[in-house]
């Protein structure tokens, strides 16, 4: 197998190529969209669903989904507003964001582990319940004059290079190695790939799938940040709709919906295609709304085209087993007389 085959075949390069073809072909169609400009605000567009990608794929590595994400993203962002909007500190508004997203993370947790809840309808669940929760917080009003030093966080810049840009990467890469280096890293992955063998190998699952809903949770609270400070107020429908977004970002970068496969850097390379599309929609003078359409459309054919894939595994998995079997049985005995003088009985 040549090397440029090997590589090809990683997820995580085919989503880089097709991001790069994505960029060609719609710079055919309009030059600015290939402008260092527009580049810098679509991957300072996509900080948002980087950091909620990369908590939604420790819940996929797990063969586990949190729609929650949405929910999570707003309530956070809403109290964390109110507390600076009333005067609070900027350290305690961030400290009380990710309680909360850990607390919801904590309950989906418990949810599908202790009670053997669907992930998918525990998380729906809480999507509906955070939301009801922010409107009665912000008594159906938008959170907005935030502190000025607050919304200036997204906007510091060291040497021409966006600073929450360059944490949000250093940050990606970091929990990239954790999952992939290290040994309690790969449980999550391990657990989405065969749970019972997980369990046979001692790996805590329960508490491991508990940890991966803490983490969504926990990520989704600060994005609600970035989104706070990015946007400079809150809206009552603040995340709307992102769950849908954020999966196919995920599914997009290799992320297997039946867990066990995945990275949080394809993940986030996914999260960057997704806005970029709704940025080629606009130099190419297509109308928004086709945004969701295409989303929609991608999240399917990926899907189908992962089931094929899983599919066509299990097939080959399974004929090697075959054939396997079949070189045993065929393998000649070895007569007892040749066995005892090997030994020397």
């Amino acid at each position: 197998m040549s090397i440029i085959e090997a590589i090809t075949k990683k997820r995580e390069v085919r989503t880089l190529l097709f991001l790069v073809l994505l960029f060609i072909v719609v710079g055919f169609v309009n030059s600015e969209f290939l402008s260092i400009g527009n580049i810098q605000n679509s991957l300072k567009s996509s900080l948002l669903y980087i950091v909620l990608a990369v908590g939604l794929t420790f819940v996929l590595l797990t063969g586990n989904i949190d729609i929650s994400v949405g929910g999570t993203l707003g309530l956070s962002a809403a109290v964390s507003g109110l507390i600076m909007k009333n005067g609070g500190s900027i350290i305690f508004a961030i400290a009380v964001a990710v309680l909360i997203g850990a607390v919801v993370g904590l309950i989906n947790g418990f949810g599908v582990t202790k009670l053997k809840i669907s992930s998918f309808i525990m998380t729906l669940g809480m999507l509906e319940i955070t939301r009801v929760v922010q409107v009665i917080y912000t008594d159906g009003k938008w959170v907005e004059n935030l502190p000025v030093a607050f919304k200036k966080l997204s906007q510091v810049q060291v040497g021409g290079v966006n600073v929450m840009i360059l944490m949000i990467l250093i940050g990606v890469i970091l929990v990239h190695l954790y999952l992939t280096k290290s040994n309690k890293g790969r449980y999550f992955s391990a657990i989405g790939d065969n749970m019972d063998g997980a369990v046979l190998l001692g790996v805590p699952v329960k508490r491991y799938v508990t940890y991966s809903f803490v983490i969504s949770g926990v990520c989704s609270a600060l994005a609600g940040l970035v989104f706070a400070s990015q946007v400079g107020f809150i809206s009552t429908n603040a995340g709307l709709g992102v769950e849908m977004t954020v999966i196919a970002a995920a599914v997009l970068g290799g992320v297997s919906l039946s867990g066990g496969v995945g990275s949080v850097i394809g993940a986030s390379l996914g999260a960057i295609i997704m806005i970029s599309i709704n940025s080629a929609l606009v130099y190419m003078k297509i109308p928004a709304f086709w945004n969701a359409v295409i989303s929609g459309a991608l999240l399917i054919i990926i899907v189908v085209i992962d089931a094929q894939l899983n599919r066509r595994n299990e097939k080959r998995t399974e004929k090697e087993r075959m054939r396997a079997r079949v070189l045993q049985k065929s393998e000649p005995k070895v007569p007892k007389e040749e066995v005892s003088i090997v030994y020397g009985k």
